[in-house]
């Protein structure tokens, strides 16, 4: 009989191993689901344009706003700086770097679908560089990355002068015109 109860005990301790373990992979698995994309991974503007940056992200139905954090950031050779952040489901705009002050604005109305949505006005030159965005939820967490270059404005590449050069090719013909009279005259 002790051997019938060893034996019950062995099986009912690997079964609770296996349920343990099937429990810790769909809850890995499920932390694996969570992803974050870009709708467009490059992005060309004109300087003093506006651009829309937009990446989604995973999420359930009537998520819990108090466990959202969003951190979104230009990282360029020379600096990081902080586009957007959302600490607890609140946006914490203090955190914000002075080179996107007052030029970003994010739809909070999209952020429900789970999509995060930035409209950057007054473009500069500097603000080329890779945009990361990190999201986490309590059902997971993942990072997105895109790139924006902008060139400078069609109107600073040519060189402006102060005196523009008259025209001559109205004075040229005038002058053609006024030599072919005495031609005519002596052919006459």
């Amino acid at each position: 009989m002790r051997a019938e109860w060893k034996h019950l005990l062995d099986s009912r301790e690997k079964m609770i191993c296996r349920i343990l373990l099937l429990i810790i992979l769909n809850s890995c698995l499920c932390a694996a689901t969570f992803v974050v994309n870009v709708t467009q991974s490059s992005y060309q503007a004109e300087e003093n344009h506006s651009i829309t940056l937009e990446w989604t992200f995973t999420t359930t139905p009537d998520p819990p706003w108090r466990d959202l954090f969003i951190l979104c950031r230009l990282l360029t050779p020379r600096k990081e700086s902080v586009l957007y952040q959302v600490h607890d489901g609140v946006e914490v705009s203090e955190s914000q770097d002075e080179q996107f002050s007052g030029r970003v604005q994010s739809d909070k109305d999209v952020l429900r679908e789970g999509r995060i949505r930035l409209h950057v006005s007054r473009l500069r030159t500097e603000d080329s560089g890779l945009y990361l965005c990190d999201v986490q939820t309590d059902d997971g967490s993942g990072s997105g990355f895109c790139q924006l270059n902008v060139s400078a404005a069609a109107d600073q590449l040519q060189p402006h002068t102060e005196n523009p050069q008259p025209d001559h090719r109205g004075r040229s013909g005038l002058y053609y015109f006024l030599g072919l009279i005495p031609l005519s005259v002596f052919f006459y």
